[in-house]
């Protein structure tokens, strides 16, 4: 049968015209994604802030409005309203503030609900300082400056040669490395010399701004020569085996639970926290004579607005009240006979 114009061509028109969008939208998709658009499909718990709010000291948290992955600022702590102790702390312990500044509070009640505190890497912190202390996340930009600045004590002597902190260097604990794997290990790893196997990927920290690098690198020199350091932040890097991360210890654990690596040098810290709070995450011991040993400490900050709070904190850290918490994940007490 034969159809007329009239109730064969216009319906054919319009309907042509209606899919239109939907064909360029499914156009764009396939080249931005590939053809592979589906919705999130992720455990919610496996994305940071892990301590569910534990870790936000502010008194009046008002509207609480956190989604993994998509609004969340996990390294940034409290409360910017009048602070009367500013910190910031390189993020290798930032599991360890909550209950360090929960302990603070109850020895110092008036700084109850003022104290902000900053995780990021310390070459991160340190050029936030050189801005004066403005950063920049997401469209949000604020400003603040710290009192006290915690970090290696290589890092924090550095900075009172340069003039950014002043007063001494005060050390209080010590850390390890460790080799952070997926639960069950499924690469076999046994040491750092398995890290230079091909086919073997990597979540490293990053050189750029990130301290611990510099003693990941000297314990593979140690491990296997300069050829094993070179293979894992030189070969690995060029071939998309080794990702460099920004925030080491938040993504590293991360990119192991969501299949992008099997393995990364951490703190033992790091790893011991992660096993605390349920994640699917393990760690492979590294010996004595290929770990490298951090020295922590801090120092006031030159021109700080609450130098006695700041002076104050870096005192706290190496009490035995704070020594106590942060024995709970691995950490050691400065040896008064270790050099500093």
């Amino acid at each position: 049968m034969r159809l007329t114009p009239s109730i064969s061509r216009k319906p054919l028109l319009a309907a042509l015209l209606l899919a239109l969008p939907v064909l360029a939208h499914a156009q764009q998709a396939d080249t931005l994604w590939h053809g592979k658009v589906h919705a999130p499909q992720y455990k919610e718990t496996v994305f940071p802030p892990w301590q569910h709010g534990a870790n936000n000291p502010a008194l009046n948290k008002g509207l609480e409005f956190t989604v993994p992955e998509i609004n969340d600022l996990p390294d940034f702590h409290g409360d910017l309203d009048h602070p009367k102790l500013v910190i910031f702390v390189a993020g290798n312990y930032y599991f360890a503030m909550a209950p360090l500044v929960q302990a603070f509070e109850k020895e110092h009640p008036e700084y109850k609900g003022h104290v902000f505190y900053e995780t990021l890497p310390p070459g991160i912190l340190l050029q936030q300082m050189k801005v004066g202390g403005t950063v920049t996340v997401g469209n949000m930009t604020w400003t603040v400056k710290p009192d006290v600045f915690a970090a290696g004590l290589k890092k924090i002597k550095t900075g009172i040669q340069d003039g950014v902190l002043t007063g001494k260097a005060i050390p209080y604990v010590t850390n390890d490395l460790t080799i952070m794997v997926p639960k069950g290990n499924p690469a076999h790893i046994t040491g750092l010399a398995d890290l230079g196997k091909p086919g073997v990927t990597l979540s490293m920290p990053n050189p750029a701004w990130e301290g611990v690098a510099r003693q990941i690198e000297a314990s593979l020199v140690k491990a296997g020569g300069d050829a094993l350091e070179k293979t894992v932040y030189d070969t690995k890097v060029k071939n998309g085996e080794t990702v460099l991360t920004h925030i080491h210890h938040r993504q590293t654990p991360l990119y192991l639970m969501q299949g992008v690596a099997q393995a990364g040098v951490t703190w033992k810290s790091e790893a011991i926290f992660q096993e605390q709070v349920g994640h699917a995450i393990s760690n492979v011991p590294i010996p004595a004579d290929q770990n490298t040993t951090a020295i922590y400490a801090a120092a006031v900050v030159k021109g700080a607005a609450h130098p006695q709070a700041g002076l104050m904190w870096a005192e706290f850290l190496r009490s035995p009240a704070a020594l106590k918490i942060f024995e709970g994940y691995g950490f050691k007490p400065v040896s008064p006979s270790k050099p500093t």
